[in-house]
């Protein structure tokens, strides 16, 4: 077991793991660490403890001091700098007529460097940009491209369940997404209904993803035959995951339609594999054409 801390650089950023050697070092602390970036000041997320060897990727960088209160006031003028390179590096960015977004900048504690993120269709020459930001803030410059989901979880905002989103409060890394999520889960596949704010598949259809697989795989598909308690034959017309009902439609006296609502332990039928991976080529052309749908909506809103 290796004792550590978790640190953390940015809001719902990566946890980085440090040895914290003889410091008490409490969660919502402040520390100076040394990284591949230079000195930096970071959020105290996890606490001393342990975790197995494996866990962590050695060497392991020790603390190098709990943060005083000169740093964190050096801090705050670093954000108040980041500020000014901002509104700096956008007029520079339109003088030199180039087609990006700038979306954040950030300078690292020890003022080494400064990082531009921003956001564009596809290559930007910005050489000459570089050259005009280093004459001006004379340090290092580093602008760094980042997709629609990195910029929507720096800029942060509000989803359509009125809180604020998953990728700017607390997801460190995003999540793989598919459209079979939003399939197994019964919504909408209109690509308006089940993209966020950054045009993309919402990061939350994983979070109740095994939740459904588990109570699709007690219910019956629709189209199915199932057998009721009392012998009755009948076809699935449609089932409510949450309720773990289905709805049989039966054939009475002969000719007559009938609709009967069952709870899913009255049947019998064929229960559905927990995770099928032998999808139909069928089934996965339709995917693929969902997903071209949701970024062609995508591309149209931009």
């Amino acid at each position: 077991m290796t004792k550590v801390i978790g640190v953390r650089f940015r809001e719902a950023g990566k946890i980085y793991y440090f040895a914290p050697g003889d410091l008490e070092i409490k969660k919502g602390q402040h520390v100076i660490v040394e990284t591949a970036r230079g000195i930096e000041y970071g959020s105290v997320v996890l606490g001393s403890h342990e975790v197995a060897d494996e866990k962590v990727v050695q060497p392991l960088k020790a603390v190098t001091r709990l943060a005083t209160e000169e740093d964190d006031a050096a801090e705050e003028a670093n954000r108040q700098k980041e500020a000014d390179a901002f509104r700096i590096c956008q007029e520079k960015i339109k003088k030199h007529q180039l087609e990006m977004k700038l979306i954040a900048v950030e300078y690292t504690f020890d003022n080494n460097k400064i990082l531009f993120y921003f956001t564009a269709d596809g290559r930007i020459d910005f050489r000459e940009l570089v050259k005009d930001l280093a004459s001006v803030f004379r340090t290092r410059i580093e602008l760094r491209q980042v997709g629609v989901r990195d910029e929507t979880k720096i800029m942060g905002g509000i989803g359509i369940c009125g809180r604020e989103l998953c990728c700017h409060s607390y997801l460190s890394e995003f999540i793989p997404v598919s459209i079979r999520m939003a399939k197994e889960q019964n919504l909408s596949l209109n690509p308006s209904k089940i993209s966020g704010v950054c045009g993309r598949l919402m990061c939350c259809l994983k979070n109740e993803e095994e939740t459904y697989e588990y109570l699709n795989s007690k219910l019956p598909n629709v189209g199915d035959t199932v057998t009721a308690e009392d012998g009755q034959k009948g076809e699935v017309h449609s089932v409510n995951v949450l309720r773990q009902t289905v709805k049989v439609r039966t054939v009475v006296d002969g000719d007559e339609v009938e609709i009967v609502e069952y709870r899913a332990d009255q049947l019998k039928f064929k229960p559905r594999r927990r995770k099928d991976k032998d999808k139909s080529q069928v089934q996965d052309k339709e995917l693929k054409q969902l997903e071209a749908l949701e970024k062609a909506e995508h591309d149209r809103k931009k």
